[in-house]
C-alpha cells in the first residue's frame, strides 16, 4: 500500500501541474480526493493490514491527502491570478478619454420667474420679506380690512385649518407682519406659495404670488404707476404698453387692475387676449388708511402703495404656456424646455 500511496501522490502532483482551468482542477480534485476518488479506494485496503502496519499507512495517507489539497489550493490561486491579469489586460481603460457627462438639470420655470421678478424689484430698492404659509385669520383677513362678515371673503375660496387659522390665500399677510416690526419707510416684495380652493386649466389650489409694498412720506399713485411700468418693460420687453383700470380690493383705495399690451399679438388682438389687445397681470392700489390703523402707522403722515401678481400668470405669458397644470405635473419633456 505504501507504493500505491506514493504512486498516487506523484500521479496527482504531475496531473495538477498541467491544469489551466478551474473546471479541470475541480475534476482532478474529485478524481483523487472525492468520496469515490483514488485515495478513498486505496484506504479501503487498510482492513487487510496488520495491526502494526495500519497506523503507519493511515498516517502516510493523511500526509498524501494534505499534500494534494495544498497543491490543489496553490494551483487554484495561480489560475485565478492569471485569469485576473488577463481580464485586466483585456478590459484596460484609457483614462485620457472624456467621461460620460450626466445631463444637468435646470431651474423650474416658476423659480426662474420668481428670481427674475425679484431681481427687477431689487434694482428698484425693494427687499425680500417672508412669512408663514399657515397663517392666522387676523393677518390674512382682519388686519387687511377684511373682517369676519366682509363680503370680500367670498372672493377667496379659503382652506381653513380651524376658525382662526388658514392656509394663506395671498402673501399680503407678510406686509402686515413687516409693518408691525418696522417703522416707515418700508419697501419690500413678498414672494411665496399661497392656497385657494380652485383647480382648472388656469387655476391651481396651490400657486405662487409676489406682492409689493412701499410706504413713506409723499408716496403717490403716480409712483405706483411708474414702478409698475418699469417692471413691465423689464419683464416683458421695452415699450410694452401698460394701462390701469379702476377696481376694488379691501386693503387698497383707490384700487386698479393693471393690464399690459398682449405679448402674443403686440396689442393687435388675438385669441389669447380675446381680441382686446390687453392682458391683465396684477392688481394694485394705494394702501387703505384702515390697514395703517392695524399696524399703528400714522395715515396722515405716511402713504403707500401695494401690488400683487400671480407668478404662474407671468410664467404662462412669458413662455406661451396654455395650461397651468403643466407647471406642476413634473413632466421632464415639458420642464426640459426651460
Amino acid at each position: 500500500m505504501k507504493e500505491k500511496l506514493e504512486a498516487l501522490l506523484q500521479g496527482g502532483l504531475s496531473e495538477l501541474s498541467d491544469v489551466t482551468t478551474e473546471e479541470s482542477l475541480h475534476e482532478l480534485r474529485v478524481k483523487y480526493l472525492g468520496k469515490k476518488g483514488l485515495l478513498t479506494s486505496v484506504m479501503k485496503g487498510l482492513g487487510g493490514l496488520s495491526a502494526d502496519e495500519r497506523p503507519l499507512i493511515g498516517q502516510m495517507a493523511n500526509v498524501v491527502k494534505a499534500q494534494l489539497e495544498e497543491r490543489v489550493d496553490s494551483v487554484l490561486q495561480d489560475i485565478r491570478r492569471k485569469n485576473k491579469e488577463e481580464k485586466l489586460k483585456s478590459e484596460r481603460l484609457d483614462v485620457t478619454l472624456p467621461g460620460r457627462r450626466r445631463p444637468l438639470g435646470t431651474k423650474h420655470p416658476i423659480s426662474q420667474v420668481i428670481e427674475d421678478i425679484s431681481a427687477i424689484f431689487a434694482g428698484l430698492g425693494f427687499k425680500v420679506a417672508e412669512g408663514p404659509e399657515i397663517e392666522m385669520d387676523y393677518y390674512n383677513f382682519e388686519a387687511l380690512n377684511i373682517p369676519k362678515d366682509h363680503p370680500a371673503r367670498d372672493m377667496q375660496d379659503t382652506f381653513f385649518v380651524n376658525d382662526s387659522i388658514v392656509l394663506r390665500t395671498h402673501t399680503s399677510p407678510v406686509q402686515i407682519r413687516t409693518m408691525l416690526k418696522q417703522a416707515p419707510p418700508v419697501r419690500i416684495i413678498a414672494p411665496g406659495t399661497v392656497y385657494r380652493c380652485d383647480s382648472d386649466a388656469t387655476h391651481s389650489p396651490m400657486f405662487h404670488q409676489i406682492e409689493g409694498l412701499h410706504v413713506d412720506k409723499g408716496v403717490t399713485f403716480g409712483d405706483l404707476k411708474g414702478i409698475l411700468t418699469i417692471f413691465v418693460n423689464q419683464c416683458f420687453g421695452s415699450g410694452t404698453g401698460v394701462r390701469l383700470r379702476p377696481s376694488f380690493f379691501p386693503f387698497t383705495e383707490p384700487s386698479a387692475e393693471v393690464d399690459i399690451a398682449c405679448v402674443m399679438c403686440k396689442g393687435k388682438g388675438c385669441r389669447i387676449c380675446k381680441n382686446t389687445g390687453w392682458l391683465e397681470i396684477l392688481g394694485a392700489g394705494m394702501v387703505d388708511p384702515e390697514v395703517f390703523r392695524h399696524v399703528s402707522y400714522d395715515s396722515e403722515a405716511y402713504t403707500g402703495f401695494a401690488f400683487g401678481m400671480g407668478i404662474e400668470r407671468i410664467a404662462m405669458l412669458r413662455y406661451g404656456i396654455s395650461d397651468m397644470r403643466l407647471l406642476f405635473e413634473n413632466d421632464l419633456r415639458f420642464l426640459s424646455q426651460f
